[in-house]
């Protein structure tokens, strides 16, 4: 048993390793070689995902109100408890995680901004993400659909464009804010029913 228990932890061992090589080379491609024309287009993107994630629910609610349509009023709820289901969770793990931004362990990689959290996952990806899901199960039409989870995913490249989170980073905050949206329409779910059968 112990035997077997090496070799486990000997396979565990090369197969992180490797996945960290990859994941550290992959920034480096993306960072090192980068075209610096489209930084300043790329710093937009990344301040843009705080911005949309917040003024999307308001607009849709505020249009709820305007036109009184209660699911209207609903869906931007869903929405805007998605953020910030996504940004508590994205909140604590990087606090029980602890990973060091890029930057601080790789001199080479290029910062175009410091940050002051740590670096797993990468909040802004999952807020964009998060809002990206939830517009696009509120809406499911293309038009919705293909927008958002582009501007998402452009939000998750930028991170690593400017230098501040690694691949994995990215890749872990797209499942949390998805993974967000999927809870909170759960919770709600579970909480309706609990509400009905006391009413």
């Amino acid at each position: 048993m112990k035997k077997f228990n090496c070799i486990i932890f000997l396979f565990l061992s090369i197969v992180l390793g490797n996945a960290q090589n990859l994941d550290v080379d992959l920034l480096k491609k993306i960072n090192i070689n980068r075209n610096t024309d489209l930084d300043p287009t790329f710093k937009t993107i990344t301040n843009s995902a705080v911005s949309i994630s917040i003024a999307t629910p308001v607009v849709i609610y505020s249009i709820g109100l305007i036109q009184k349509d209660s699911l209207m009023k609903q869906k931007a709820l869903c929405i805007g408890e998605s953020f910030l289901a996504s940004a508590l969770i994205t909140t604590v793990l990087k606090d029980v995680i602890r990973r060091e931004r890029p930057y601080v362990k790789h001199p080479e990689i290029q910062p175009l901004s410091l940050e002051g959290s740590y670096s797993m996952p990468s909040g802004h990806t999952s807020i964009a993400f998060a809002t990206a899901t939830s517009l696009s199960m509120a809406y499911p039409k293309w038009y919705v659909v293909v927008p958002s989870f582009v501007w998402a995913s452009s939000v998750g490249y930028s991170r690593m464009h400017l230098g501040v989170h690694y691949p994995s980073d990215v890749f872990i905050g797209a499942i949390v804010g998805s993974s967000s949206v999927y809870v909170t329409r759960k919770l709600n779910q579970w909480l309706d029913r609990k509400y009905n059968k006391i009413k």
